[in-house]
């Protein structure tokens, strides 16, 4: 498992960066080459490699001279969202595992592309969803394995961030959520919530998603934001956003589970992922922290406050183990702390040669609500159908696990 690997960082803005700093040349993982069209983004990250103490990287704005590196064992993808997938693919046909950064796909025809390049070429391919390891989602996970939680009936979560003067910014930052936010209207960033819920359902792994309903609300928020700041953005008056400020979908599932995500970032708010679980013994509201069990907490259906964060308490006897394992070598990263254990995840799997626990079909499901969504959206609401990525195999598919190998 030590067996050093070298990595192609593709797409250095914020996250690439950030990235490289805080995960990748901590966990000791030679980058090889960078790439990004610009070029003052390749100096910065080359001279981060160098001062780490690496030889200096190869520096590109074209990624397929890295796909033709023979020495690199994997790329990491941290570009804008329309380029996960195609890059992802010809990773792939060049026999590179390819790790890529989360966001909603563009269509369903590139979702099964990626599933029919994984099929033919068998190279791993991994979304990196780091909320599949944040510790209250895997504790919740281990309580549901358990069997605390009864029968899960319904699980919510969302994307509740106030990105305006990210998106606003765009242009000048060079970052790609503004033209999507300018021309598409839809749940865009679906993966952070879904990801701890699939696992909770089994989704893909004994379960899948089979429909969903998408509704948007008015867009206003970011037309407002920029008209009130007219020194920063004299075009305001221009822009039409044809991103709805909220976006709601209800997804229904195989065994009759039903999820609920929000997509809502142009608005003024607090940052919530949303993440509830509810079952027929508890339920599980990240928000507050708190959970209810059925026979415990009855007397305080009324006296919710007093009782929130009191999920803090089922840590020490439901913590998941790979959360009691990282917290012995100390927490790293950001995000706190998700971002190294998905990366290590990766690595892991880079080195041992083996599936990646976040694997092709589980990403592919998961970036199919974005076009869906769409879908839905501009026929007022209708329920579309979600397909099945893994041809019947969900059936019998073994239960997803974190995949980490040791510490």
């Amino acid at each position: 498992m030590n067996r050093d690997i070298r990595i192609g960082l593709i797409g250095l803005g914020n996250r690439g960066i950030s990235l490289l700093e805080e995960i990748i040349l901590p966990q000791k993982v030679c980058v090889a080459a960078v790439c990004d069209m610009y070029e003052d983004r390749r100096e910065n990250a080359a001279k981060l490699i160098t001062d780490a103490g690496q030889g200096e990287p190869l520096k590109t704005d074209d990624y397929k001279t890295i796909l033709e590196m023979p020495e690199i064992d994997a790329v990491m993808i941290t570009a804008a969202w329309e380029t996960h997938i195609p890059i992802a693919c010809e990773a792939m046909k060049a026999g590179k595992y390819a790790g890529f950064e989360v966001g909603g796909a563009y269509s369903l025809d590139d979702c099964w592309k990626l599933v029919h390049v994984y099929e033919s070429t068998r190279v791993p391919c991994m979304m990196m969803e780091n909320c599949c390891y944040g510790r209250n989602e895997l504790m919740v996970l281990n309580m549901v394995r358990q069997g605390l939680f009864g029968q899960v009936v319904h699980c919510e979560g969302g994307y509740r961030h106030d990105l305006r003067e990210e998106i606003s910014t765009g242009r000048e930052r060079r970052h790609y959520r503004f033209r999507n936010y300018l021309n598409r209207n839809g749940e865009n960033y679906p993966t952070h919530e879904l990801g701890p819920i699939c696992n909770v359902l089994d989704i893909g792994h004994g379960n899948r998603m089979v429909s969903l309903v998408s509704v948007a609300s008015k867009s206003a928020g970011l037309r407002e934001y920029m008209l009130s700041r007219k020194e920063e953005f004299p075009d305001a008056a221009d822009l039409a956003f044809a991103q709805g400020d909220v976006v709601n979908t209800i997804i229904t599932c195989a065994h009759g589970e039903t999820i609920a995500i929000t997509l809502d970032t142009t608005l003024p708010r607090y940052y919530s992922r949303a993440f509830q679980v509810q079952g027929t013994k508890a339920m599980y509201m990240d928000d507050n922290h708190s959970i209810f069990m059925d026979g415990k907490d009855n007397a305080d259906e009324f006296e919710w406050k007093k009782n929130w964060d009191n999920a803090s308490a089922y840590y020490e006897q439901y913590d998941h183990p790979v959360w009691k394992a990282y917290r012995k070598t100390g927490i790293r990263g950001a995000h706190d702390g998700m971002d190294w254990l998905v990366f290590k995840a990766f690595f892991d799997a880079v080195r041992e040669k083996t599936e990646t626990p976040v694997d092709v079909y589980d990403s592919a499901a998961m970036m199919a609500v974005t076009p869906l969504s769409e879908q839905s959206i501009c026929a007022g609401g209708m329920p579309v159908g979600i397909p099945d990525f893994t041809n019947g195999a969900w059936i019998t598919r073994e239960r997803w696990e974190p995949g980490l190998m040791g510490w």
